[in-house]
């Protein structure tokens, strides 16, 4: 082997050992200017030694995730083509079985680390990695409290420079792919209320508020009164702010609580926006019935949140997702999802699909995250834009491909006024 092309070369034999493929479809190149693979495939950098040592370390999603995230590896180039190329690879995929390396495998992955130089102590996850297997039993307050701090308390700032004006942290409804992030948040907001029947002087829950996008919405173009409930700090602390510089402390209350010890219903209506995906299957009963009993008779429940399209698969806590973004997080199918809330006795009035529109969001925060890229660095770390940027485009590509997809859910306790014979009354 030439010195040009030797150390790419050995690398691009690991890199295919690791994803279980005989050719990868990416182009290396190696921390001494070397390159190797396809001369027209998205480039990934291997900046360091470390890099390989830690995929030696943790051969499969979880040392490639660790590897980019601490900056060792580095895709420059089109973030989406870059994880297209790898989704291509079944065994990689996000969802897919996690992979076990044979002893030969591994054996091989030894090799190049001697004869590279990159062989030694296990580096330490970057920051960045979740611990919230340390607070307890799994879905206990304290934990679920520890894993919603963990994705929502990196910092106001970042968010907004992620998400935009609207702090909308959830599927936008597009009307057309030129329509615009702002204009689609809003749309859906609107989109939620109609579904619910707002009226002026209604009662409303939002279960997990985040920045209480939904419940100025409310307030202010329906005339409702609004409880957020949310468990992250830095959430409340500027929706309590917006609230307040909106002049609706009156008709808007922000608080930090777990949605199972809201006890003072009833609500008229409730909204769950992007938030039962943290709930976790063995408590969905607890969050169905619960829900249900805050609910007036007659009063109806939004769900919204994502689904899992892919067939029933063993979830892999060591897989990105799990260990920096989301930790358990779980989703489930829209059957499932559809099931457990037809278990607590809730009419099903209305399933709409919008798994292309999560799609358009998702690629939409990927340019802003991009477009402010230093300011993001600045604000929540270059790990953290790291993170971010890895987990949306990923997820956009999940949608798109179908493996996953979003649900709003509209569902009705049984008493009160009877539905409208036809689901064009809320659109």
């Amino acid at each position: 082997m030439s010195k040009t092309t030797g150390v790419a070369q050995r690398l691009a034999q690991a890199l295919a050992i690791v994803l279980g493929a005989e050719d990868i479809p990416v182009r290396v190149q190696a921390w001494d200017g070397s390159e190797a693979g396809p001369p027209d495939a998205p480039l990934v950098m291997f900046r360091s030694r470390r890099a390989l040592r830690r995929i030696l370390w943790s051969p499969g999603q979880l040392g490639l995730s660790r590897a980019y995230v601490s900056g060792d590896i580095d895709a420059p180039g089109d973030i989406f083509e870059t994880f297209a190329a790898l989704n291509s690879i079944a065994k990689f995929a996000e969802g897919a079985p996690a992979r076990s390396l044979t002893a030969r495998e591994v054996l091989k992955l030894v090799r190049t680390a001697v004869r590279l130089g990159a062989l030694g102590p296990n580096p330490a996850p970057p920051p960045e990695e979740a611990n919230v297997g340390r607070h307890g039993r799994r879905h206990s307050k304290k934990r679920d409290a520890a894993a919603i701090s963990h994705h929502y308390d990196v910092g106001n700032d970042f968010y907004a420079l992620v998400l935009g004006p609207s702090l909308v942290y959830s599927c936008a409804v597009w009307e057309n792919e030129q329509a615009g992030l702002d204009a689609a948040q809003e749309a859906k907001l609107d989109l939620v209320c109609r579904k619910l029947g707002l009226q002026p002087g209604m009662r409303v829950l939002d279960v997990g508020c985040g920045w209480g996008s939904f419940a100025l919405h409310a307030a202010q173009r329906y005339g409702v009164d609004v409880v957020g409930v949310t468990l992250s700090a830095e959430q409340a602390a500027l929706a309590s702010k917006r609230v307040a510089e909106a002049g609706l402390t009156d008709r808007v209350e922000i608080r930090i609580q777990d949605y199972r010890d809201v006890n003072d219903g009833p609500f008229d209506a409730i909204s769950s926006i992007g938030m039962s995906e943290h709930v976790g299957s063995e408590q969905m009963p607890t969050y169905t019935s619960q829900l249900r009993d805050l609910l007036r008779p007659g009063g109806r429940l939004l769900n919204h949140a994502i689904s899992w399209n892919a067939g029933p698969t063993d979830p892999d806590p060591d897989s990105f997702i799990p260990r920096y973004v989301f930790p358990d997080g779980e989703m489930l199918s829209l059957g499932e999802m559809v099931t457990a809330l037809e278990a607590a006795r809730l009419e099903v009035l209305d399933v709409e699909a919008l798994r292309r529109h999560y799609a358009l969001t998702l690629r939409a925060w990927v340019r802003n995250l991009e477009d402010h890229w230093d300011e993001a660095v600045e604000a929540g770390g270059a790990g953290r834009a790291r993170v971010w940027r890895l987990y949306m485009a990923a997820s956009a590509l999940g949608f798109e491909d179908g493996t996953t997809g979003v649900n709003q859910i509209l569902v009705q306790k049984a008493g009160g006024d009877q539905p409208p014979l036809r689901r064009t009354a809320w659109f």
